[in-house]
């Protein structure tokens, strides 16, 4: 079975919703809000500990229908059936897409070409639970006897960004282990980690499905390198492991075999934190926390596949996000989490979204003559208030805005989180509603004063909310799942491949000429 191939302009919802624009355009929030008291109530959609507000977007109830027509006609609930029933979807690199199956917790079988997945997934995770809890217990000794105190993750991409992001935003929630990242071929970059390690007490995570990326494997040996200047060639094994599937490349390199973790062709790296590539997550902050991003996740993906498509968050993202992308012809969006933790997740959803989506061949291998894909940026709250929020209050560009917020300070500094929050919702408030000539005027500003234009706002800018009770290993995996399945859409209905990557080749295709 494939997808339904439809090209999103010619179907018979997208007339209507061109139409629609003409008078839609012209919507003012305001006024919006002040013909609907239960506007902000109507367009919330909760689950669990969290929750979608979309009211303060450029919408009415007839928008979000004719939206929901546009997934429906783009075959959206058919597809939804394949991607979750192990479909080759990923028909380009003839792969299923399963990263779901990773967190299925309903003990359910998951088919994909006649096999179950599961019994092998399962496994994997008992494979990882043991592992991290030698190390973490500090059963697990280094050549000389000592306890494991650091771990280094060695990989680029997805085998870093996600893990990466997860155990910054996971910080409160770390053991007494110490975790770094190397990822750039950038050798100050690597010679920056190791100075500050001791060998005797450090283990490395090299993750590479092929173990030939060139970043990962140039740091890899780099580090061996250095880790023998003090170790023999025996003591690698106890110091490296792998997550890979070239057990060959592996045993060259000196790791032992029952210390290499599985991937599969039917997880793409973007997607792939979820697998063992989250190794040095668990490592950080212990495989129970782990567990429960999992779970948090596959509480999104039950709700992704059963709540009705206008009571749906991540399809309501998406519809969202084609309504301003392909009709205001707005380019990109801002993530603005509020919070430090989550400081590098709009570096993450850069790749999940503009690795999959930023296609330009339609499904048919046609070149497509509308805008897929969105430019995606932001930082945290409130630190970008006092950088880029200017352009998007008062500059010449529409820029849809996803604010994430969370009701509990994990250390309960009330003062600073009352004034934390005071700000993720006034500057949705300021987006929104704006400020008049005549509210600058009542504010004391006199009607001949230089700077009376430039203190007006014209407001009518869209956002989301997006707030969980607190930051937690089960509310943050919904997150990530939600952006997860929001690209997900976004594809079907722009009738495009999400989960191929081939403009990331011809740049590594070109410096290896370049390095002959």
């Amino acid at each position: 079975m494939s997808l339904q191939n439809t090209n999103p302009t010619k179907t018979k919802a997208w007339e209507q919703l061109s139409a629609h624009f003409n008078t839609a355009k012209d919507l003012e929030l305001k006024d919006l809000f002040a013909k609907d008291t239960t506007r902000s109530k109507r367009f919330t959609i909760a689950l669990d500990n969290l929750k979608l507000d979309f009211s303060k977007n450029k919408i009415s109830q007839e928008t979000l229908d004719l939206l929901v027509g546009l997934a429906k006609e783009t075959g959206l609930e058919n597809a939804i059936e394949q991607y979750f029933g192990g479909e080759i979807i990923n028909a380009t690199e003839g792969r299923a897409v399963l990263h779901t199956a990773l967190r299925n917790n309903s003990g359910a079988a998951v088919i994909s070409e006649e096999i179950d997945v599961m019994p092998e997934v399962n496994q994997a995770k008992e494979s990882i639970k043991a592992f991290t809890e030698k190390v973490i217990s500090g059963n697990w000794k280094g050549y000389t006897g000592k306890e494991i105190t650091d771990i280094v993750n060695i990989g680029i991409g997805g085998s870093d960004l996600g893990p990466n992001m997860v155990v910054d935003a996971l910080q409160y929630y770390k053991n007494h282990l110490t975790t770094h990242f190397v990822s750039n071929i950038d050798g100050d970059h690597v010679s920056e980690v190791i100075k500050k390690l001791n060998p005797e007490t450090t283990l490395f995570v090299i993750v590479s499905k092929t173990f030939t990326t060139q970043e990962t494997i140039g740091n890899a040996l780099t580090i061996k390198e250095w880790f023998l200047q003090k170790a023999s060639k025996e003591d690698v094994a106890k110091h490296f492991v792998a997550v890979s599937t070239n057990l060959e490349a592996v045993a060259d390199f000196g790791i032992a075999s029952e210390n290499v973790f599985p991937m599969w062709n039917w997880v793409g790296g973007r997607f792939s934190l979820w697998s063992a590539v989250g190794i040095s997550i668990a490592l950080s902050v212990g495989y129970e926390n782990y567990a429960a991003l999992l779970n948090g996740a596959y509480e999104m993906d039950t709700h992704f596949k059963t709540a009705d498509f206008d009571k749906n968050i991540p399809v309501v993202l998406a519809l969202l996000s084609i309504w301003y992308n392909n009709f205001y012809e707005a380019e990109s969006e801002a993530v603005l989490p509020y919070t430090q933790y989550l400081n590098t997740l709009p570096a993450y959803l850069q790749q999940a979204f503009m690795e999959s989506n930023g296609k330009s061949v339609d499904r048919d291998g046609n070149d497509v003559d509308y805008q897929t894909g969105t430019i995606i940026w932001g930082a945290a709250g409130t630190n970008m208030q006092h950088a880029f929020m200017q352009l998007v209050h008062q500059g010449t560009k529409l820029i849809p805005c996803d604010f994430i917020g969370f009701e509990t300070s994990l250390y309960g500094k009330e003062d600073h989180h009352k004034k934390l929050m005071a700000n993720f919702y006034g500057q949705q408030d300021a987006l929104c509603f704006g400020k008049t000539k005549e509210e600058v005027l009542a504010s004391g500003v006199t009607a001949d004063a230089i700077e009376l234009p430039f203190k007006v706002f014209t407001g009518n800018r869209p956002s989301n909310c997006i707030t969980a009770d607190k930051l937690s290993p089960n509310s943050l995996g919904k997150i990530i799942a939600m952006y997860e399945h929001k690209i997900f859409v976004q594809g079907i209905i722009w009738n495009i491949f999400s989960f191929d990557q081939f403009g990331v080749e011809l740049g590594k295709e070109m410096a290896k000429k370049l390095l002959k």
